[in-house]
């Protein structure tokens, strides 16, 4: 259950770089804590709007009471961002004027949070954002082959000794709870060496997977793109490799005329660009805010702002908010 104080990541920066104005409508894809979405709310009072997103409905819980003096600002939904433009074509909510996409865990998730997220505290292997998904990290511990968990491993954990812990996740199965694994990670890999916890990738490795996460963040940067009014904002700040290099890519790839092959003398592929990237070198906390909240050490935040239609018949008309 959600019951600590989460520390927005970036907020200062957040603010600034979404470039809210009174009255504008925003949407914060990964609600979490709500601390985003509080100081969103009231910067662009009076007369802002929020759609808030998030998969756990624990998050959506807390956020609701948190944000309970902005009930006739706020629209809080209890989903994937990757079904964003379904989403906002439900609720009548587009085009926007700044979406935000944080995405860390909160420290509720990885201190309170009995699903298994940490190894900070025994817990199930579950680590579904959703509970209501059906994948556990606990099943693919015990029933991906060896060579899928190598894979899983070396894919979305970037972990090099991604066969030895195969190996011996395979050899010390059934496993069930974070502690169980993090102990058979420690021993494969021959305890611990330095400050990061040997099973950190792991983990990480294994959350992804369960939760479908650079599949989804993929999904959503196109379809917020689409969702943005033009002058509008996204901003993401992300705090492994893997996201930030999707995040990079896409809006790189959004921010020019042609996207061809290099080796292409003749444009055939007809892209313009609809995005123009605001800051040129990525955006990371101050060392203020790394003493204050250490956590925050590997967040990075990218900052694109729409300048054109991904197709030129679009219209861009702002409409009312609707709960409908």
């Amino acid at each position: 259950m959600l019951t600590v104080a989460h520390k927005p990541v970036l907020l200062k920066e957040t603010i600034e770089a979404l470039a809210i104005q009174p009255g504008g409508r925003n949407i914060d894809c990964t609600l979490g804590g709500g601390g985003h979405a509080a100081a969103i709310l009231e910067q662009s009072a009076p007369g802002g709007q929020l759609l808030g997103i998030d998969a756990d409905p624990e998050a959506i819980r807390f956020a609701t009471a948190r944000l309970s003096k902005y009930q006739n600002s706020v629209l809080l939904v209890n989903d994937n961002f990757g079904n964003l433009g379904d989403i906002c074509q439900r609720y009548s909510f587009s085009p926007v004027h700044g979406i935000l996409l944080d995405l860390g865990l909160s420290s509720n998730q990885l201190d309170d949070d009995p699903r298994g997220f940490s190894f900070q505290r025994d817990a199930e292997l579950d680590m579904r954002f959703n509970p209501a998904q059906e994948t556990t990290a606990a099943e693919i511990i015990n029933t991906a082959s060896e060579t899928e968990l190598a894979l899983i491993l070396r894919e979305y954990g970037e972990e090099r000794f991604n066969q030895r812990i195969a190996r011996r996740i395979v050899q010390e199965r059934p496993i069930n709870t974070t502690l169980q694994l993090a102990h058979v990670v420690e021993d494969a890999l021959g305890g611990r060496h330095g400050k990061i916890h040997p099973a950190t990738r792991t983990f990480q490795a294994l959350r992804i997977a369960v939760n479908r996460e650079l599949e989804m963040l993929e999904i959503v940067l196109s379809q917020a793109t689409d969702v943005l009014g033009i002058g509008g904002r996204l901003v993401v700040i992300s705090y492994h490799s893997l996201e930030d290099r999707i995040v990079k890519h896409f809006m790189q790839k959004e921010a020019k005329d042609c996207i061809c092959p290099p080796n292409v003398l003749v444009c055939h592929c007809g892209h313009s660009a609809g995005l123009r990237i605001v800051n040129k070198k990525v955006i990371v906390p101050s060392e203020e805010e790394l003493k204050d909240n250490p956590r925050s050490r590997s967040a990075k935040m990218r900052v694109a702002e729409k300048i054109a239609p991904r197709q030129q018949s679009d219209k861009v008309t702002y409409s009312h908010f609707s709960k409908n």
